[in-house]
């Protein structure tokens, strides 16, 4: 078995994925930008939405990983009714994105948006990040200064180094994880991000299980294991230090996301995922940063609490 698993992935090393045929459509059209990783050519899809009225900035917005673009619908809204122009790439690997098979980095992905930027001839921008893509988001702000004007995490992982706690898996342990993900198993999931359970957080779900449904859905499962160790490996809080740009941490209240933390006992459990207090250890090492909790929310405050989370949002840009 394990022969097999290793001689089918050496056989796709080189080949590139690209899921372009998910049937729950995006709020705005998508274009893409090509982009040379690893020798290879990849298409890096993203949505352009231009303001009502413009006031001159804009803003990239940075997905979690069991989401894409979709999910921001209402905070595009916000913007655009606020003057910005927004950007809101599926990260290479996500949504309508390509997803190759190379080794996944936050510098990697930060530089992908950095030529997106360039494309578009945007030179600076505000950044969002939430969960996986807060950390992504601070990769980006820490290589590219000059081009953060200020830097937003929302319920960002990574403000504990997983390592320390969660036992390692294996890819293959990871892949095989992924491999037999279920409808079933993406909505148990996603539940633990909300503290009540609305039937419109159902749209999320089928987002996520999209990709069930593709023919080379083991390659996209390689993929989403692939990810999952880039979270866990490289953790970007000892960097907070070096963050140069005005700095604002929402969190929901009662978020307890934890990478990983199906492996962790209760008492464990218990110990790690606090976002409000890790967002106040966070802010002692980020020079100038502000930290905002919103009551009742758990991981994805922009949909569960969207008018206070985008009111905080706004005021902090416009600040």
């Amino acid at each position: 078995m394990k022969v097999k698993f290793i001689g089918f992935f050496l056989c796709t090393l080189c080949v590139l994925r690209t899921v372009n045929s998910q049937s729950i459509p995006y709020p705005y059209p998508i274009q893409s930008i090509s982009l040379d990783i690893e020798g290879s050519t990849v298409k890096m899809a993203y949505m352009d939405v231009k303001p009502i009225s413009a006031n001159g900035k804009a803003v990239i917005l940075f997905h979690g990983k069991n989401f894409n673009g979709i999910y921001w619908k209402n905070v595009i809204s916000a913007l655009t009714a606020n003057g910005y122009r927004v950007i809101v790439p599926d990260q290479v690997g996500w949504g309508k994105s390509t997803k190759p098979n190379v080794k996944y980095t936050f510098s990697m992905l930060a530089n992908n948006n950095r030529q997106l930027l360039d494309t578009l001839s945007i030179a600076k921008v505000l950044v969002l990040g939430h969960s996986m893509g807060g950390m992504l988001a601070t990769k980006f702000a820490l290589l590219y200064p000059e081009r953060t004007e200020k830097l937003v995490l929302e319920d960002p992982l990574g403000l504990e180094d997983y390592k320390k706690f969660i036992p390692y898996k294996t890819m293959e342990q990871e892949y095989k994880k992924e491999l037999n993900g279920t409808y079933t198993s993406y909505e148990k999931y996603q539940k633990t991000y909300y503290p009540v359970w609305r039937p419109e957080y159902e749209l999320y779900v089928r987002v996520q299980a999209e990709q069930l449904k593709q023919k080379d859905f083991s390659a996209v499962a390689w993929v989403n294991a692939l990810t999952y160790q880039m979270i866990y490996e490289q953790p970007v809080l000892y960097e907070f230090i070096n963050i140069k740009v005005p700095t604002l941490i929402i969190v929901g209240q009662l978020d307890r996301t934890v990478l990983g933390k199906e492996m962790l006992g209760k008492e464990q459990q218990q110990l790690h995922g606090n976002f409000p207090l890790l967002a106040q250890k966070a802010k002692t090492k980020i020079k100038d940063c502000k930290v905002i909790i919103l009551p009742g929310a758990g991981h994805i405050p922009h949909i569960q609490v969207p008018f206070l989370f985008n009111k905080s949002l706004i005021s902090f840009l416009k600040d």
